[in-house]
């Protein structure tokens, strides 16, 4: 679950171009079981309508501080918000926010929450560079407000240049993050993903049914808890910002990834499938049915976990992951035992909802201390949040 499940946020869309990626973010905010309130400008209803965010949020959108049921809309949004988020940002509202003056419902609100506050700015160079913008984001900061730099990128008329409104999935990353512990903060954190494939010839491979899900939430999950995150992975799945990703593809390829990194982090997370066997000599083109079936000869990967439990620091924490399909407790208490690891992360993968390409998970948690956890059917964040609270456990132990 996300930590944005059950927050109340109040949506502020101004008017500048960029309005329309605040809807990518009011989509993005529901899908994380948010509850989305929108709040638009005058200026924001001419490049967006407030029926779209209607139509997407958990509630109407709200346009003016005169025409709503309330007769104090201004101060009932904000007193019951978790967090209010302006996107775009422009130089008019921000000026406005600085200055205390409350001249429509987005100003008002913002003037009568004591909510955290996330501001995203949009608008052209000259615009964002301009001393006054600067001198009244400074002063935001020095409040306590968050803001969420623009990039740099294609602006409207065809320019080119910093003041372009933040990626979708930064904004989100970035309010997510004001309600999930920092408790990971400069923890160096290592995290494997995916299944690897092994090639048989040019064209074909021997894989797995992992998708790479689990071990992506946990990269997100991590990297929201203020961790360094290296993700190396097989997934072609995009990540949030501040994690360091590293795409492989067979065993060899993560082996060399994760042991030449493993040494200089404090925790690994090994949630990739990694292939035990591979061909032991791959055709250089593809083979053809016409020849007949080939004989494939296969021959042991290095198995990486165990190695790491051999060369582990004493302070490090090492987590494997075990797909079963019986006897789950036993097996993964042994696979605990045998590589030497801190915490098994076990799960039943012909359970319904379980396992490889579904969104939800469900585990036994053991660890090294004889402690054992179920954790039922959740999504794959969430699991990962259980996981990360044991390692938190682990570390704090120590």
């Amino acid at each position: 679950m996300s930590a944005l499940a059950g927050r109340r946020v109040v949506l502020g869309v101004s008017g500048g171009i960029a309005a329309y990626k605040a809807i990518e973010v009011c989509r993005r905010l529901v899908d994380a079981g948010a509850h989305v309130v929108p709040v638009l400008t005058s200026g924001a209803q001419h490049f967006v309508g407030a029926v779209t965010f209607s139509a997407l949020a958990s509630e109407p959108a709200r346009t003016s501080l005169w025409d709503d049921a309330d007769p104090i809309p201004h101060t009932a949004l904000g007193q019951s918000a978790d967090v209010v988020v302006i996107v775009p940002a422009t130089a008019r509202v921000i000026g406005a926010y600085a200055a205390g003056i409350s001249s429509d419902l987005l100003t008002a609100t913002l003037l009568a929450t004591r909510a955290p506050v996330v501001v995203c700015p949009a608008m052209h160079t000259e615009m964002w560079e301009h001393p006054a913008v600067q001198e009244n984001l400074a002063t935001l900061r020095r409040r306590g407000v968050h803001v969420v730099d623009p990039d740099v990128g294609r602006l409207a008329g065809g320019d080119h240049g910093s003041g372009r409104l933040a990626a979708p999935e930064r904004i989100v990353a970035a309010i997510e993050a004001l309600f999930v512990p920092r408790d990971l903060s400069g923890v160096r954190v290592l995290v494997t993903a995916g299944g690897t494939r092994e090639p048989i010839d040019a064209v074909r491979v021997i894989t797995n049914r992992s998708s790479g899900k689990q071990g992506h939430a946990l990269a997100e999950e991590a990297a929201a808890r203020g961790a360094d995150v290296t993700l190396v992975t097989t997934a072609a799945r995009a990540v949030g910002p501040g994690i360091e990703v590293v795409a492989v593809e067979t065993a060899a390829e993560m082996e060399a990834a994760v042991l030449s990194r493993a040494a200089e982090v404090d925790v690994v997370l090994m949630a990739a499938a990694v292939a035990d066997f591979r061909p032991k000599a791959a055709a250089d083109g593809k083979l053809k049915k016409d020849a007949g079936p080939p004989e494939i000869i296969l021959e042991p990967t290095t198995d990486i976990l165990a190695t790491l439990g051999e060369r582990r620091r004493p302070d490090q924490v090492l987590v494997g992951f075990a797909a079963e399909t019986a006897d789950l407790a036993a097996n993964a208490a042994a696979k605990l035992a045998r590589k030497r690891l801190d915490l098994i992360v076990a799960n039943d993968v012909s359970a319904p909802g379980v396992g490889f390409d579904h969104d939800t998970n469900a585990v036994m948690l053991l660890s090294a201390d004889g402690t054992v956890q179920n954790v039922t059917l959740a999504d794959k964040r969430a699991i990962a949040g259980a996981v990360l609270d044991a390692v938190v456990r682990i570390r704090a132990n120590r």
